[in-house]
C-alpha cells in the first residue's frame, strides 16, 4: 500500500489529492509542522525533513509535482496523465513544473517573510513584491483558461491538480481577491471537486487521530 507523509495544508496535499481523485489506497502519516524541528525521527526516511514523502513499494519521491506525475503515469494513464504522444503533452509537462518552481516559490517567501518568521526579521518588501510576483506569473494560467476549461484543454489532469494547490496557497495568503475573473471560476470549480473534499476531510480526520493540530492555519503550507 502507499504511503503518505503529509503536513496540514502543506503541498502534500497535491498527493493526497491525486490518491483520493484515482481511488488509490493509501495509509496517511501526518506530521507536525515543521517535521525537520518537531518529528525528528522522521529524518531517518527523509533526511531534508520536509513533505511530502511518498513510499510506493520501492519507489520513494519528495517532490510533490513529481508525485503528481508519477501517480498519473503509473495508475491513472489514461484519465489524469497526458501521452507522449499527445498534442497536450509539452503543455502538460511545462504546467507540472509552473505548479512549483514558478507559482509556488513566490508564495513561499511571501509566507516566510510576512508570517513565519520574527516580527524583527519580517521583510514588508520582500512580502509586496514576490505576491506580484506571483500574481504576474498567473497571467499564463488565465491565458491559457480563455480557450479552454482546464490546462490541458477539455479534461482535467494532474496539471489542475499541481496548479489548484497553488491557489488554494494562495487563497491562504489572502491573495485570491486578485484573481482575474477567468482564474476565480477556475478555482471555484476545483475547490468544488469532490476528490479535493474528500482529500481536505481525510487530512483532518487523520490529524485528530494521529494527535496533530487539524487546523489550515498558514505557518503550516511550506512543508
Amino acid at each position: 500500500m502507499i504511503t503518505l507523509y503529509h503536513c496540514v495544508s502543506a503541498r502534500s496535499l497535491r498527493a493526497l489529492w491525486m490518491l483520493e481523485d484515482i481511488g488509490l489506497p493509501y495509509t496517511l502519516r501526518m506530521l507536525p509542522f515543521p517535521p525537520r524541528v518537531l518529528a525528528r525521527d522522521y529524518l531517518a526516511l527523509n533526511p531534508l525533513g520536509t513533505v511530502p514523502l511518498l513510499i510506493d513499494g520501492d519507489a520513494r519521491l519528495t517532490e510533490s509535482a513529481a508525485i503528481c506525475q508519477y501517480l498519473a503515469e503509473r495508475y491513472a494513464p489514461q484519465r489524469l496523465h497526458v501521452a507522449p504522444d499527445d498534442p497536450a503533452r509539452a503543455a502538460y509537462l511545462n504546467w507540472l513544473h509552473i505548479s512549483d518552481a514558478t507559482l509556488t516559490f513566490p508564495q513561499t517567501l511571501v509566507l516566510r517573510y510576512g508570517r513565519l518568521e520574527s516580527a524583527a526579521r519580517r521583510q514588508p518588501q520582500v512580502v509586496a513584491d514576490y505576491a506580484r510576483w506571483f500574481l504576474g506569473r498567473l497571467r499564463a494560467v488565465d491565458a491559457a483558461l480563455a480557450q479552454q476549461p482546464f490546462l490541458c484543454g477539455e479534461r482535467f489532469t494532474a496539471a489542475d491538480v499541481a496548479v489548484g494547490y497553488a491557489l488554494l496557497l494562495a487563497q491562504y495568503l489572502g491573495l485570491d481577491g486578485q484573481f482575474t475573473p477567468a482564474v476565480q471560476d477556475y478555482w471555484r470549480r476545483l475547490r468544488a471537486r469532490d476528490a479535493l473534499q474528500r482529500a481536505l476531510a481525510a487530512e483532518r480526520d487523520a490529524a485528530l487521530a494521529q494527535g496533530v493540530d487539524p487546523r489550515p492555519a498558514p505557518e503550516s503550507i511550506p512543508g
